[in-house]
């Protein structure tokens, strides 16, 4: 048996364990007294574990997407600021130039009023030396065109300077747009986050311990199937150098905390784990799952090969590497760790290769 077969099968029977040993437990939330008869409305039934469980997933998971939105809106402003003082750095330049070129300007109107008021042309009729005559018209030219790219180059000066205050403005208004998005995704994710906290924290201690088996029970049960339809066969590409340097540092982090838009060292979110990883192995990609899955080159599942990372949702709200063997190491959601799963336990989206 080779060695995906081993770890496959060391995945399963894990899992299994796991499974048969919660298997004595009921799940559902423990029910409330009954109380007595009375003429009043009836209370709305308790909700069983399952239902939270799904509940605190689509939570976390509109908290994701919104937080991938927020990072983009983050990266864009970013990129507005520093235009904007690009142009602003453009901008005193330019004003430089138009101040000397005005300074010229000015010179040579001086050296025409010191010269009696009177243009070169009509100095120049007054002249009885045909050779000084015929010298005094090339200077005349010379000084004409001087006089004329001077002016040119003026106009155009200005003209830039126009043309960058014009930029500027416009870059604010897109910054300022930029800001907007990032509060009110900042606002959403504040929300579902706390949403999802309170929910939780009505929970006891008990109560938590089986939700967290549920959650294991249900990417059991999405790998298993995942499994079954051999999905695996014929996959066994071997990871590239950069794919190498990335997988280990991203299992290096397994058991720091998910923190939403957090990138290391002590905590990661899902795509800032991805991003760091590949960042440690020489090669920048986009810092969001939805952007990883907008810009990076696409891949059949087929071939898919350590390194790679798989999208997942139908929103491209949560990424994972794939380490070999059909798992992935991810960083899950708020409140739980980088960790390994299975490559199926999610709903997967597709595939795409950082370094294709």
């Amino acid at each position: 048996m080779n060695r995906r077969h081993c770890a496959t099968a060391a995945i399963t029977l894990v899992c299994a364990l796991t499974v048969l040993a919660s298997s004595g437990q009921a799940f559902a939330a423990t029910a409330a007294p009954e109380p007595p008869p009375s003429t009043s409305t009836p209370a709305v039934p308790t909700k069983t574990l399952e239902q939270v469980r799904l509940e605190l997933d689509s939570l976390y998971r509109q908290a994701a997407s919104a937080a991938d939105a927020y990072k983009l809106a983050e990266e864009k402003a970013e990129k507005q600021s520093a235009e904007i003082v690009r142009l602003a750095q453009e901008t005193v330049k330019v004003q430089a130039r138009v101040d000397d070129l005005k300074s010229r300007a000015g010179a040579a109107a001086r050296a025409q009023y010191q010269g009696g008021g009177l243009p070169p042309e009509a100095q120049l009729v007054l002249t009885d030396d045909p050779g000084l005559f015929l010298d005094g018209m090339g200077r005349i030219r010379q000084s004409q065109k001087a006089t004329k790219d001077l002016l040119g180059e003026l106009t155009r000066a200005q003209a830039d300077l126009a043309a960058y205050s014009k930029d500027a403005s416009a870059h604010w208004k897109t910054l300022e747009a930029h800001r907007v998005k990032q509060a009110a995704a900042k606002k959403k994710i504040d929300g579902k986050i706390a949403a999802a906290k309170k929910i939780e924290d009505l929970l006891e201690k008990e109560e938590r311990a089986r939700l967290l088996e549920l959650e294991r029970q249900a990417e059991y049960k999405a790998q298993t199937t995942w499994l079954s339809s051999g999905v695996l066969k014929g996959i066994g590409g071997a990871a590239t150098a950069q794919g190498k340097k990335a997988v280990r540092f991203a299992t290096a982090q397994i058991g720091k905390p998910y923190v939403w838009g957090a990138e290391g060292p002590g905590s990661f979110d899902c795509s800032g784990l991805t991003s760091q990883a590949w960042s440690a192995a020489g090669r920048g990609i986009p810092r969001t799952s939805q952007e990883q899955w907008r810009l990076l080159p696409r891949i059949d599942i087929k071939d898919m090969r350590p390194g790679d990372l798989i999208i997942y949702h139908a929103d491209a709200s949560h990424v994972g590497m794939y380490i070999g063997d059909g798992a992935i190491v991810h960083a899950p959601r708020p409140g739980r760790n980088v960790t390994l799963a299975g490559a199926g336990s999610m709903t997967i989206l597709g595939v795409v290769r950082p370094d294709k």
